[in-house]
């Protein structure tokens, strides 16, 4: 394979977003679905590079490929390089990306179908994942950087893709703006590194800290900065706000986002740097943390929400808590080995309600009900991926959810039973979504296509849209398989530390140890509560809802954060308060300086002016005074 060529499967789609943009526009009236295919080609090429490369990082010496790099900015001493580093962490994340995006683009051409934005839509989607294919491939901390806010860019542009709502515009406004608070960590900490290292390039940085050159207060810092920049870009908490109202976008932009890309990002970071945080037990134990408090922080929002994608949002800032639950605890292989099955069938949960919408024209649940007949290829694999992200047997949630219940059972009793009430929650309320979708009889009124055709007649979606979403319920069953025997976690370079619980790894052992079969259990009364309420009835959902009304208030009030940063934060401290005595001041110690200044020059002036009268009688009064002055001065001090 020529070393030059995995540079081809980020340059691939970025050469897509300019085609579209600024070549094939004026032919988009005679071809109009020329973009979608652009975009289509190049990602799908794309992908194919990506496999190509996991074949030959599979083969390679180590897992890792040596890519030549390339001299980018020189000033003065400071000489930064581009390169690329495609180990076994950056392979795994590159099919990831390339596949899931490619089968979004498929889908995309069914459910974008007829909108006036369909080019623009393609070229921010080309940009976005060449974004994120960039951003797991970069060598250095600036390259990354680069990627890394052009991944908050792309997600800017597609959640305020409809930009003519204002849900829109202010939704997308608002994930630019929060996470720039953890950016921000995140370029403190690289200028932490640089100041201090003397070194931009990843694997260097690596090594300062295992060695332990790079440590104490120094490492701590960078790498809480790091988690920072983590934390915005994966929705957690306390910068988890933004992720719920990105469903502004487009569907299947959500599922992207979702899947794998912008979210997966934070994920990334923390993995691409876990040697910095495993030789500082603080930030380890910082990621572990919040990781398991946002699990099920965010899992209690889902329980209550109308909106379907609402509940994938929070379903979504729940598994990225497991994620760095399993980083903080486990390494590398366990949080990433969730991020790769989360990706196959958070994409198809996505999707299925993208198809849904298609059919009934909302996202409402509470106007839905009863499409498992009018959709039955939806239903079959909304069903399989709830099942896989619930955690049951055999699918791919099971494995490594349980890889991260293992770890925490072990590591930290508190997180485990976080983590394992979080498995009942999301059960339930992942449930309680296909139940009221997909199970009674149909609840809504005339339906309106989003695409504008078959009005008033539920339907199945067109076969583009669910070829895609047949070939991820496939993998949602079975990508959880490649860690039976440990083999994603040495393939990881953590296969000792998976092995420490294999029990989790086989059927035998499933049977055998009680924690895989405990977690079971608490999915399966999730599932079995939910059916209980909203399938059999057994159990009203309004009666229960009194009895527990304050948590449902608080729940259903997002625990009133929102309110707390827009109008207590946003208004009272920063607009009211900050930002009006910085203008107070600016306009009164500024501006008054500046002012009195010049008031006092024309004061000063005006009196010179005075002075000159034209009269020559005072001129000479003023020089007759002047000599008897001067005659004085020398009397007395001659």
């Amino acid at each position: 394979m020529p070393n030059q060529m995995p540079w081809l499967i980020f340059l691939l789609p970025l050469c897509s977003f300019i085609i579209i943009s600024f070549i094939l526009r004026p032919f988009f009236n005679q071809r109009p679905k020329l973009s979608g295919y652009v975009t289509i080609g190049a990602i799908g090429i794309a992908c194919v590079f990506s496999f190509w490369v996991l074949a030959e990082v599979l083969a390679a010496p180590g897992h890792k490929l040596n890519i030549p790099d390339i001299q980018w900015v020189v000033v003065g001493d400071l000489n930064v390089h581009v390169g690329l580093i495609i180990d076994s962490l950056s392979a795994v994340m590159v099919v990831v990306v390339s596949f899931v995006s490619l089968m979004i683009q498929i889908y995309s051409q069914g459910y974008m179908r007829g909108d006036p934005g369909y080019h623009r839509y393609f070229a921010f989607m080309s940009l976005f994942t060449a974004c994120m294919l960039g951003l797991v491939m970069a060598d250095n901390l600036v390259f990354l950087f680069l990627f890394w806010e052009g991944v908050g860019l792309g997600s800017y542009l597609l959640i305020g893709f409809w930009f003519h709502r204002p849900s829109a515009a202010n939704a997308a406004k608002k994930a630019f703006i929060v996470t720039r608070f953890g950016d921000f960590g995140f370029l403190a900490a690289i200028l932490l590194l640089f100041y201090h290292t003397g070194t931009f390039n990843i694997e260097e940085l690596h090594g300062l800290a295992v060695a332990g050159t790079l440590a104490g207060t120094i490492l701590t810092w960078a790498a809480i900065g790091i988690f920072s920049g983590a934390v915005g870009k994966s929705a957690q908490f306390p910068l988890h706000v933004w992720l719920p109202d990105a469903m502004e976008g487009p569907t299947p932009v959500s599922a992207l986002i979702h899947a794998a890309t912008m979210v997966a990002a934070g994920v990334f970071l923390v993995a691409r740097f876990f040697p910095l945080f495993e030789h500082c037990h603080v930030a380890l134990t910082t990621v572990a943390i919040i990781g398991g408090f946002t699990a099920i922080f965010a899992a209690s929002m889902g329980l209550v929400m109308t909106d379907i994608k609402r509940v994938l949002a929070y379903s979504t800032i729940s598994q990225l808590g497991y994620m760095m639950l399993g980083l903080g605890v486990g390494g590398v292989a366990v949080g990433i080995f969730h991020l790769f099955n989360h990706a196959f069938f958070k994409a198809l949960l996505f999707l299925g309600a993208g198809s849904v919408n298609h059919s009934t024209g909302t996202f409402d649940m509470r106007e839905m009900g009863g499409l498992r007949k009018a959709m039955p290829w939806t239903y079959v694999t909304f069903l399989i991926a709830s099942l896989s992200i619930a955690g049951i047997w055999p699918l791919a949630g099971f494995w490594s959810k349980d890889e991260i219940l293992a770890y925490s059972f072990t590591n930290n009793q508190i997180l485990f039973y976080l983590a394992m009430i979080t498995v009942f929650m999301t059960a339930f309320y992942m449930f309680r979504a296909v139940f009221l979708t997909f199970g009674g009889e149909y609840r809504g009124g005339v339906v309106s296509s989003h695409s504008g055709h078959e009005h008033g007649k539920l339907h199945e979606s067109p076969a583009v849209m669910v070829v895609p979403m047949a070939i991820l319920a496939v993998l949602s069953v079975v990508s959880g398989w490649l860690n039976v025997t440990g083999s994603f976690g040495q393939f990881l370079g953590h296969g000792e530390s998976i092995e420490v619980h294999s029990f989790v790894g086989g059927f035998l052992g499933m049977l055998t140890h009680p924690l895989p079969l405990t977690s079971l259990l608490v999915a399966g009364l999730g599932i079995f509560l939910a059916y209980a309420m909203y399938s059999a009835k057994w159990l009203s959902a309004e009666a229960v809802g009194r009895v527990f009304k304050p948590f449902y208030v608080l729940f259903s009030r997002k625990y009133w954060f929102d309110e707390l940063y827009e109008r207590v934060i946003v208004v009272r401290v920063l607009v009211d308060g900050i930002f009006a005595a910085l203008s107070v001041f600016d306009s009164r110690v500024v501006d008054g300086a500046v002012n009195s200044v010049a008031s006092g020059t024309a004061s000063t002036s005006g009196a010179m002016r005075r002075a000159q009268t034209g009269q020559l009688q005072a001129y000479g009064l003023a020089i007759a005074v002047g000599v008897v002055a001067i005659a004085v001065c020398f009397y007395i001090f001659g």
